[in-house]
């Protein structure tokens, strides 16, 4: 039997559990496996004479996840996963404040936090955690099961106008367009 490698990379573009199928279905493919995964990181483990892992690393840059190597990149995608948790992937708690929820993930200021997201990705957290917010509201809407009010609530917005106001800004639709789309719009988580 050969010797099996393990590595651990970073990637870039992984934010939702649909990326993880993904990935497991490449495994599956490509003679490599997937040991531990989590948004964003995964380890894997392949034996050298049957793939490289130049090989592994561009099968999964072909399909859209790219390897991040850089401190600050990998920080800013972290930071994205913590957004995407708050907004999409736990009940949202209005009476937390955004920044209290991020900073109390890492051990460092929100204004670092904030410094480093802004210079990556071109928009300041805060707009991208609108984004995000929105997005979840387009979701919201879509499952047709709340009022914009209980919408609203939920999302902590301070009045339905406010989040109006907001989706408005975000989508160039108001709600009530949005609402009467044949194809609504929605981006991924990212």
């Amino acid at each position: 039997m050969n010797k099996l490698v393990r590595h651990h990379l970073v990637l870039r573009n992984m934010l939702c559990d649909c990326c993880l199928k993904v990935i497991g279905l490449l495994a599956e493919k490509y003679d490599f496996a997937v040991i531990k995964s989590r948004l964003g990181e995964i380890t894997i483990e392949f034996e050298p004479d049957k793939i490289r892992l130049e090989k592994i690393t561009e099968i999964l840059t072909e399909h859209g996840f790219e390897i991040i190597e850089n401190k600050e990149t990998h920080l800013v995608e972290d930071i994205k996963r913590v957004v995407i948790e708050l907004v999409h992937h736990s009940t949202y708690n209005a009476m937390v404040r955004n920044s209290d929820f991020i900073v109390g993930k890492f051990n460092l200021s929100y204004q670092h936090l904030s410094t480093v997201f802004s210079r990556h990705e071109g928009i300041t957290l805060e707009k991208y955690i609108i984004i995000q917010r929105i997005e979840k509201v387009k979701e919201l809407i879509q499952l047709e099961e709340l009022t914009l009010s209980e919408i609203a609530y939920m999302m902590g917005y301070s009045s339905v106008q406010y989040l109006s106001t907001q989706f408005k800004n975000i989508t160039g639709y108001s709600v009530t367009e949005y609402k009467a789309l044949p194809e609504k719009e929605r981006k991924g988580a990212g």
